[in-house]
């Protein structure tokens, strides 16, 4: 069985600034990862067939090091791409590989961001993508501007 998450959250910039935060190496590393510590490294190439390589540390410790491809780009409403493990991670998810697709929608006031993860195994690898996801949403919301996180509690699962 494979299931998958959706998080909306609206952010107070332009779907353009969203977007480049989603695309670049700086704008990765400045909210990726679900605690408050800092991205260890992010490598991103964001045209299609180009990949991405983020590691992250979490509050008990552990690393984690997400890879993919990159399956479309299209500035500024859209991307798509491929997600795995490459160490670290949801243990269910290792050796799999999972899709996740990013939409932006223009707002009065700026941007609602759509975020999608497919392809995950069960129900606890979603709840574990969801802790996670919506950790790393808390500070991408905090960064770029928006309504406090009580205002985005849109979660769910397919």
């Amino acid at each position: 069985m494979t299931t998958s998450l959706t998080l909306v959250r609206r952010i107070a910039a332009r779907p353009a600034i969203v977007f480049e935060a989603l695309t670049s190496a700086d704008g990765v590393a400045a909210w990726w990862g679900p605690d408050d510590l800092p991205v260890i490294l992010a490598e991103v190439d964001a045209r299609v067939g180009g990949a991405y390589r983020v590691r992250f540390g979490t509050a008990d410790g552990l690393e984690h090091e997400a890879v993919g491809e990159f399956l479309e780009v299209a500035a500024p409403n859209r991307l798509a791409m491929t997600w795995a493990y490459a160490f670290g991670g949801e243990p269910e998810e290792l050796g799999r590989t999972s899709h996740i697709e990013f939409d932006i929608k223009s707002i009065d006031g700026g941007a609602e961001l759509t975020f999608t993860q497919s392809r995950l195994k069960n129900t606890a690898s979603v709840a574990s993508h969801d802790r996670g996801w919506s950790g790393a949403f808390v500070k991408l919301v905090r960064i770029l501007g928006g309504p406090p996180e009580d205002a985005n509690p849109d979660t769910e699962e397919a």
